[in-house]
């Protein structure tokens, strides 16, 4: 690398470097307090996320964060005329932005790296942080309102106090099955066990009573009682997984409704040979055997729309770079706010909307295949080939 390349990288990565710690800081701050408010966590295990917060942000700020970069040092650079110097002794301007168009690019695997990655780690770190504080957010909210509710699950939890581990005079109610009349349970005391990895509280009561609706009241000495732990336990979000994982679901999948297809046709075969056409009119033989029973096809599109996506949007950084250098060289100021805004502000307008867009059909099953992710790259590489074109003619 020459000595002039040398010392535009230097530049940009000074300006890259401070510009994308501030707006992690800011985000990180915005991140914890997410998390918390969702949560309910408390300080320190506010604290113990703050590093897993982290790695989650940098893939929304780099891509800005370097179109903000190039904006500054070139827009400086064509300010102060040292883009024109450059030209008048020779050098093509090419030269000039293929440093911020290596970064970009480097930039963009690490941002596919953090997305594949670090992010499902992250994750799985702030999952486990917020699993270890459930057995003190449930004591907590017991002790605080002596009730705790959920009427999702139909369970409702009442106490007259808490000590420790043990609930002094709780009431348990809880539905065995949807719109029928809860189960009442009470004791004198009871002490909690919780099994977080099956997100379940045990409950061990002594000296009471079990009033089941139709059956009466039976007294006991002692039983133990499984509930739900009062925390959505929500199904795996396609982005908190790696790219690996991803294909091992969809595989997964696959083999499934494969194997459904195959109980399918011999049942169909077998009710031919025995001739009983009449069930393949019933209703529970076309519900068993419905394709999107076979195969769970809205969480399939939706891996698919994360895996084409997270591709095609971790390479913007590129994309960004070969709009934002040439635009800012053009437009030869050192205002770099008015750079950026006048180049982020229409790829705000179109890229994102269009990617949004493609994201949203994708995943709805409408379009499928990387190529409608990459529409808005394309549209962004159009749009930087023309300015591009522009700066090296004049």
């Amino acid at each position: 690398m020459r000595l002039l390349q040398r010392y535009i990288l230097s530049n940009m990565l000074k300006v890259f470097f401070f510009i994308l710690s501030v707006l992690t800081v800011l985000l990180v701050f915005v991140g914890v307090f997410r998390e918390v408010s969702e949560s309910g966590l408390g300080p320190l295990q506010a604290v113990q996320i703050l590093p897993y917060i982290v790695p989650s942000m940098l893939p929304f700020t780099i891509p800005a964060t370097l179109l903000l970069t190039v904006c500054v040092v070139y827009g400086r650079m064509a300010g102060d005329q040292e883009i024109t110097a450059a030209k008048a002794a020779g050098i093509n301007a090419f030269s000039l932005m293929w440093p911020a168009f290596m970064l970009g690019l480097f930039l963009s695997v690490c941002s596919l790296a953090l997305t594949d990655q670090v992010i499902p780690w992250a994750v799985g770190n702030i999952q486990r942080v917020v699993s270890q504080a459930m057995e003190e957010i449930f004591l907590d909210i017991l002790r605080t309102n002596y009730q705790l509710v959920d009427r999702d699950k139909g369970i409702s939890i009442t106490v007259m106090g808490v000590e420790d581990k043990k609930l002094i005079v709780p009431t348990f109610r809880y539905a065995t099955s949807p719109g029928k009349a809860p189960v009442t349970v009470q004791a004198e005391e009871a002490t909690l066990d919780f099994d977080l990895e099956n997100n379940q509280v045990i409950v061990h009561l002594v000296r009471g009573h079990l009033d089941i609706p139709g059956r009466g009241k039976s007294y006991f000495v002692k039983i133990d009682k499984s509930f739900p732990l009062p925390i959505e336990n929500l199904e795996i979000k396609p982005r908190h997984l790696s790219m690996l994982q991803i294909r091992n679901e969809l595989q997964r999948m696959q083999q499934n409704g494969d194997v459904n297809k195959q109980k399918r046709d011999i049942e169909v075969a077998m009710l031919l040979l025995q001739g009983r056409y009449e069930r393949f009119s019933e209703k529970s033989f076309r519900n068993e055997y419905r394709p999107r029973n076979i195969f769970d096809w809205k969480r399939a599109d939706r891996l698919q729309a994360e895996l084409h996506s997270r591709v095609a949007l971790s390479c913007s950084c590129f994309f960004f770079v070969i709009v934002g250098c040439p635009f800012s060289i053009m437009q030869a100021r050192q205002q770099f706010l008015t750079n950026f805004l006048l180049c982020f502000v229409p790829i705000l307008v179109v890229y994102y909307p269009v990617v949004l867009l493609m994201v949203s059909l994708s995943k709805s099953g409408s379009v499928s295949g990387p190529a409608p992710m990459w529409l808005g790259n394309v549209i962004l590489l159009i749009a930087g080939a023309v300015i591009v074109r522009k700066v090296l003619k004049h």
